[in-house]
């Protein structure tokens, strides 16, 4: 798998969203240099841009992938793992099979249901719409507003440098492959039903209509350490519509696992 790394210490590894790349999750950056003494390992998960999807047709051999991918680049070495929307689903797997050497696990907008017709979402809710837009956005309108709950010319801009060039250049067909057996095997929680004790980040957008919040509420009791948030005027795209409060709760989670 292609990785982007960035800084030195102990290795965070970072997993983006279906049909995206690593530059999705690079909006985060500022928060971890800020933090210090973190190497952060952006994986292009299989199908994603920098990663040829080969003969992998399942999330569940995205998801062993990514375990075999990890043991190679840090071995038996402490680590932190971050995963966005498809990411996080990966994250939890990742976390859950790793988890002697795991030192915590945060997930944005995560798959906690994969089946889309089994989750509990809100209705589709756009809050504001920006004047102009169309204009900056170009043929790029409609992926942006595919998930956009609240628009801004700034929002718009991360989404053409982070967001498009990895919709452009995944693996279409591979994606296709793998959306059509989209669920583990098991989950995490229930493969590994002893609680996870490590600190831990569940954050949600109470206008996300692609994956809701109410189904990470529904693992509150599996993680006794852990922060879940559900922000307002935040839908699928919460690393980008509430980067303020997600980088202060991810910052927040990085102390937690320091202490």
């Amino acid at each position: 798998m292609f990785a982007h790394e960035a800084g030195s210490g102990t290795p965070l590894v970072l997993l983006h969203g279906f049909g995206l790349d690593h530059r999705s999750l690079l909006p985060l950056e500022p928060t971890f240099e800020r933090a210090g003494g973190w190497r952060r390992i952006y994986l292009d998960l299989p199908g994603a841009t920098g990663s040829p999807a080969g003969e992998v047709g399942s999330s569940q051999q995205v998801a062993d992938a990514a375990v075999r991918e990890i043991r190679a680049r840090i071995g038996d070495e402490p680590f932190a793992v971050l995963g966005n929307s498809f990411g996080g689903m990966i994250a939890r797997y990742v976390a859950h099979e790793l988890r002697p050497q795991v030192l915590g696990l945060a997930t944005v907008a995560g798959v906690f249901v994969a089946a889309h017709d089994e989750r509990t979402v809100p209705a589709r809710t756009v809050l504001k719409r920006q004047p102009g837009i169309e204009a900056l956005l170009g043929t790029a309108i409609d992926q942006y507003r595919e998930d956009a709950v609240v628009e801004s010319a700034d929002d718009a801009m991360t989404f053409l440098r982070f967001i498009r060039p990895g919709l452009d250049g995944a693996d279409r067909e591979a994606l296709d492959r793998i959306a059509a057996n989209y669920s583990l095997d098991r989950e995490p929680e229930d493969a590994h039903p002893e609680p996870f004790v490590q600190p831990s980040l569940h954050i949600t957008g109470r206008q996300d209509d692609v994956v809701g919040y109410t189904d990470a509420w529904r693992r509150l009791e599996h993680y006794p350490r852990a922060s879940f948030a559900t922000l307002d005027a935040a839908g699928h795209n919460i690393v980008v519509e509430q980067a303020d409060l997600c980088s202060a709760l991810i910052s927040e989670w990085l102390r937690r696992m320091g202490q």
